[in-house]
């Protein structure tokens, strides 16, 4: 089979090739990205907080979602390594 007429393969007519149990291992590569299922949370955060995330996301132009997903990430790795980010009083 050419590459011209598996290009212009759709995914339903790939399916549909599948289905009739024709040979669709040309249309794959074996290379793939798993991606992990998202769950949505609902976060409540005092004003202050909010305004903080929004200047740290305007100054690494980037979105708020982005700002909390890294700092999030890093608190979780460093909870992980046995690093603490939460200063502790001294006695």
């Amino acid at each position: 089979m050419s590459k011209m007429s598996r290009a212009k393969r759709t995914a339903r007519e790939i399916a549909e090739m599948a289905a009739r149990r024709e040979d669709v291992s040309a249309y794959f590569n074996n290379k793939f990205n798993v991606v992990r299922p998202v769950r949505r949370i609902n976060v409540d955060l005092t004003l202050g907080m909010l305004c903080e995330l929004d200047e740290r996301a305007a100054r690494l132009n980037v979105s708020r979602q982005v700002v909390i997903k890294t700092l999030l990430e890093r608190a979780l790795s460093e909870g992980r390594t046995g690093h603490t980010w939460v200063k502790k009083k001294p006695r």
